[in-house]
C-alpha cells in the first residue's frame, strides 16, 4: 500500500499496535534507545550500535509476540520511527487511548475485557 504522507500512515500505525501490552514495549524501546544515545555520547560512541538494537528489540518482540503482526520498520522506517515517538510522547501524555479508540474502536474494549479477566484470575 503507497502512503503518500504522515498523516495517512498515522491510522495504520495506531491499528497495528492496539494492545497495550505492545505500545508499553514500544514506549520501553524507544525511552532505552533515547538512554543508550546519550550513554554513547558520555562514555563511548561505541554505544550508538546498541541504539537501534536496544529500540528494535522490544517493538518487534511486540509485534511477533503480543500483537501477532509484522511491523512496518523496513516498508516505511522514516515514519516508524516518527510515529513510535509520537505514540510514546502520547502515552506520557495520556492520550493514546483516545487515537486507539478513534482508529480502532472495538480493539480498546477487547483489550480493556482482557486486563479485567486477567485481574479477575489474580
Amino acid at each position: 500500500m503507497a502512503i503518500s504522507g504522515f498523516a495517512e500512515f498515522w491510522p495504520q500505525y495506531v491499528r497495528a499496535h492496539s494492545r497495550d501490552r505492545t505500545r508499553l514495549l514500544h514506549a520501553i524501546g524507544s525511552v532505552l534507545a533515547v538512554v543508550m544515545l546519550g550513554v554513547a555520547f558520555a562514555i563511548s560512541l561505541w554505544f550508538l550500535i546498541a541504539v537501534p538494537i536496544v529500540g528494535y528489540a522490544f517493538a518487534w518482540y511486540a509485534h511477533f509476540f503480543v500483537e501477532k503482526n509484522r511491523p512496518q520498520t523496513f516498508a516505511h522506517p522514516f515514519y516508524s520511527v516518527l510515529a513510535d515517538y509520537r505514540m510514546t510522547f502520547l502515552m506520557m501524555a495520556g492520550r493514546m487511548e483516545r487515537e486507539v479508540t478513534r482508529y480502532m474502536p472495538s480493539a480498546l474494549a477487547e483489550d480493556t475485557t482482557e486486563r479485567e479477566a486477567s485481574q479477575a484470575t489474580r
